[in-house]
């Protein structure tokens, strides 16, 4: 019988050795494309020891993996920008509830949901030609919709997150029928057909080839940082508007992630969202990639993001994006803003 005892030992020490190599190692499904990112990932691998294993893709990509992974999926977070997004990989039931005390002390409640946090925020502003827009004018997201700007407008699809998302928000606000007028009067101020990113719509309001259109703001905030003269002579001509100061306040969206429930490393993920909440990673999000920080003790560095001023941001619950977002693409359907 003492024989057995050293042998009974070791496999005891074998079998935990899983269970201690989970704390070291992060799957991290992300459709975040930022090359800025690969510090901050660095920063917790140097701060935790926990290596991180990165696959990147597309949401719908990485969303369709998730879903044929199943119950065997290696990844342990799935990370994305826009609150639509989140909400389509929360319907699908791949997020597990966090508990975290961290993580609900320093994430403000209105950028949470049970299943998924926002890490950083952007807004939807209305940029401006300085030459041919009064910038009084483009007060309110709803002024885009005026017959002073027939013929001014150009922005990317209605399909694209980005604006379904601001179309949800409009919803609750506006209710669905004054939602579809300002959609159906967007249309018909459109200079052209949509087409682009939010920085061509950018060089597109410089350029003169429409006078108004709207943009997130970590665009803007790239082209201000950018060393090219081409860029400078952009943001030379473009004026930007906080829309709805006087009303709900600026449009905002997120960047943010969750838990999945068939994570195998869910210490090791709920330490990663923790970080993603640190005063460090926060100043990253915005020094790095030019969005806000949600964490309010955060400090921001960003000469191009404080060129911009302050502003009231949009108070609504993020989550509530999601339920708007199919009737805003029927309503932007009807309209013709595809």
């Amino acid at each position: 019988m003492p024989s057995i005892r050293p042998c009974l030992f070791l496999t005891a020490a074998i079998c935990t050795l899983p269970a201690l190599a989970q704390e070291n190692v992060l799957n991290l499904y992300s459709a975040r494309h930022y090359q800025t990112d690969e510090a901050l990932y660095a920063n917790f691998t140097r701060n935790t020891g926990i290596k991180i294993n990165r696959i990147e893709g597309k949401e719908d990509e990485l969303l369709e993996r998730i879903k044929n992974e199943g119950a065997n999926s290696p990844a342990d977070v799935f990370i994305t920008v826009d609150a639509a997004r989140l909400a389509q990989a929360d319907a699908l039931g791949i997020f597990a509830p966090v508990k975290s005390r961290i993580l609900e002390d320093r994430i403000p409640n209105n950028l949470r949901s049970p299943g998924w946090f926002a890490f950083s925020t952007r807004a939807r502003v209305i940029i401006y030609n300085k030459d041919s827009i009064n910038p009084s004018d483009v007060q309110k997201y709803e002024d885009l919709a005026g017959t002073k700007l027939k013929g001014k407008v150009c922005v990317r699809s209605g399909a694209h997150p980005y604006n379904l998302s601001l179309g949800s928000a409009l919803i609750q606000h506006l209710g669905a029928q004054k939602t579809e007028e300002w959609a159906n009067g967007l249309v018909a101020n459109f200079a052209r057909t949509p087409k682009g990113g939010d920085t061509d719509q950018i060089r597109a309001v410089a350029a003169g080839e429409c006078g108004v259109s709207i943009s997130n703001t970590y665009y803007i905030a790239r082209l201000l940082r950018s060393a090219k003269p081409e860029d400078k002579k952009v943001m030379e001509k473009i004026g930007v508007v906080w829309p709805n100061q006087s009303t709900f306040g600026t449009h905002i969206n997120i960047s943010g992630g969750g838990m999945l429930k068939s994570a195998p490393h869910k210490e090791a993920a709920v330490k990663f969202l923790e970080y993603l909440s640190s005063d460090e990673a926060q100043a990253y999000f915005a020094n790095g990639n030019n969005e806000w920080p949600v964490v309010k003790t955060a400090k921001v560095n960003n000469p191009a993001l404080e060129s911009l001023g302050t502003f009231k941001p949009d108070s609504l619950n993020i989550g509530i994006l999601s339920k708007n977002t199919a009737q805003a693409q029927k309503i932007f359907d009807r309209a013709g803003w595809r």
